[in-house]
């Protein structure tokens, strides 16, 4: 899960760790597996935190391009990337300014990341601009529910979720790539089972360049 470039012990040192503990493979494991089919060639990852998708990444992908603000986030990856067959490039620390030329990458990676960046519009413009023609934004994104008294509750626990997890909780997900130069090829919401409903309503798809 992506945020801003994090202040503090527990924004440095601790909230990687809830991310870790809270996004970990027993619990999002088929989450990641889906999301992650079909990347192939040369992937950006925004929000790369501690390498939680290496894993999932499948034999097609030449390369990962991480872009990742936490430190300690990609100190505790580093176990994952090693024992990967695919090479991880950490290259850049803020979605909103990507460092890449226009058109580089064959694919997109972004897995509960969007919630906690502080203009997504401007990250996913940006990856549009260096995904090249035709080429898909994989996303998975908790965001904005659809009943009113779920989106009561999101707005809330925004308060208290941007302190302990450093992100928002009714993000306008499908709002986002809908004002995005990317095109939504498919989306799927859910409710994942398990989860409290404010924290639990997913946005799974792909977007294109």
């Amino acid at each position: 899960m992506g945020n801003p470039a994090p202040m503090g012990i527990y924004g440095t040192h601790l909230r990687p760790r809830l991310h870790t503990f809270a996004l970990n493979d027993r619990l999002t494991g088929e989450v990641r597996d889906r999301v992650c089919s079909g990347l192939t060639g040369d992937v950006l990852e925004i929000g790369y935190g501690s390498g939680l998708n290496q894993p999932h990444l499948p034999s097609t992908v030449r390369g990962v391009w991480a872009v990742e603000p936490s430190a300690t986030a990609l100190r505790l990856g580093e176990a994952r990337r090693a024992a990967s067959a695919v090479p991880v490039v950490v290259a850049g620390d803020d979605a909103q300014t990507l460092p890449f030329p226009d058109d580089r990458f064959d694919a997109a990676l972004c897995t509960w990341v969007l919630c906690g960046i502080p203009d997504p519009g401007a990250a996913l413009a940006e990856v549009a601009r260096v995904l090249k023609p035709g080429a898909a934004l994989h996303f998975v994104e908790h965001g904005l529910a659809p009943e009113p008294t779920v989106v009561r509750w999101q707005r809330r626990g925004n308060r208290i979720n941007r302190v302990i997890a450093g992100c928002v909780l009714d993000n306008d997900v499908r709002g986002l790539l809908d004002r995005s130069p990317l095109s939504v090829t498919a989306l799927t919401a859910y409710y994942q089972k398990g989860a409290p409903k404010p924290s639990a309503h997913m946005y799974e798809g792909r977007a294109t360049a």
